[in-house]
């Protein structure tokens, strides 16, 4: 795999930023996605985070999970929405003190590999993908998912020639014929599929236990400080989680995080049906926060160190989740 320096470069840096996170200032800087519709986004055009957190929240975008890692490293970014489990498990593989705050969203149709169209191959000669380029967002959900999938199928990646490219990118080097096969989520999947198929479907993945969910995380030193704020931003995407869940207020929510997200109403609509918002009780679970989300950090550790990607993973990831924000959320 020709990419294995790159990871575990970009990896590094990460550890010998951590810890450089300033003291909390007059306003915090939280990351996220566009073209990645999610509940938060309507209290964010509505301020209420501003409101209930009583500081200026900064918002800034993001191309992929690695680069939100990055940013928390250097203290430019205090808070991470819907950052993917994979480029955090890589991030906290090479020593950054990160720590998940809630689990954002959990979705698996919309994270996944497409092949381009004029190859045929599908999951019944998925070997034919050997000696082929593929276009993948290192570090990330969709990297992972790739692993797996050519796990799986018993591909040899390291006939594969693999470039890191971000979801946009890799929409764009699949439809002028750059590479054979392009992974990603969000616009940029969306975009790939115009010119391919994918090889499993999101319940076929689920299935060889390739789970996909998106997590909020911060520096453990900026919890550690801000407690309190830290678990007011939580209920305010809780809050605005159970809002969209209950489905009563579709009409005035879409319009708002569509133009926010980047997208047009249809398309947002299109993406959110098939999003899952676990409520604070659910995430506090067995299934993710109270055990589960750990086990799975572990089993995507495991397989980069098998395929290379990262020189070793932790003996457990239990450190790196803190549910006390969470309960304190619950509880006001």
């Amino acid at each position: 795999m020709k990419t294995r320096t790159r990871l575990i470069g970009a990896a590094t840096g990460l550890a010998l930023f951590a810890g450089a996170l300033p003291a909390l200032a007059e306003d915090i800087t939280v990351a996220y996605f566009l073209e990645w519709p999610m509940p938060f986004e309507y209290a964010k055009v509505m301020g209420t985070y501003d409101k209930e957190l009583g500081t200026k929240v900064n918002w800034v975008s993001f191309d992929t999970g690695t680069a939100m890692s990055a940013a928390m490293a250097s203290g430019d970014v205090q808070i991470a929405v819907s950052q993917g489990v994979p480029p955090f498990v890589v991030a906290t593989s090479a020593g950054q003190d990160l720590q998940i705050l809630d689990v954002a969203v959990s979705y698996s149709e919309n994270d996944n590999c497409v092949v381009r169209s004029e190859l045929e191959i599908d999951k019944d000669s998925a070997k034919e993908l050997e000696g082929k380029k593929v276009a993948i967002p290192l570090g990330t959900a969709a990297h992972y998912g790739f692993l797996s999938q050519m796990n799986h199928f018993g591909v040899d990646i390291s006939t594969m020639d693999i470039v890191d490219m971000s979801p946009p990118d890799g929409a764009a080097a699949i439809a002028q014929g750059a590479v054979d096969m392009a992974c990603g989520y969000g616009g940029g999947l969306t975009r790939m599929k115009e010119h391919g198929n994918v090889l499993l479907t999101g319940a076929e993945k689920e299935d060889l236990g390739i789970l996909v969910f998106d997590v909020t995380s911060a520096p453990a030193s900026f919890v550690a400080n801000n407690g309190d704020l830290v678990a007011r931003f939580l209920k305010v995407t809780a809050a605005a989680n159970a809002m969209w869940n209950s489905g009563e207020h579709t009409a005035e929510m879409l319009p708002v995080i569509a133009k926010d997200s980047g997208m047009d109403e249809q398309s947002a609509s299109d993406f959110m049906a098939t999003f899952t918002f676990p409520g604070i009780k659910e995430q506090l679970s067995q299934k993710w926060l109270g055990g589960g989300a750990q086990k799975f950090m572990k089993g995507v550790a495991d397989v980069f160190v098998q395929a290379g990607s990262i020189d070793a993973a932790l003996d457990s990831y239990d450190s790196h989740v803190n549910t006390g924000p969470l309960r304190a959320a619950g509880g006001m």
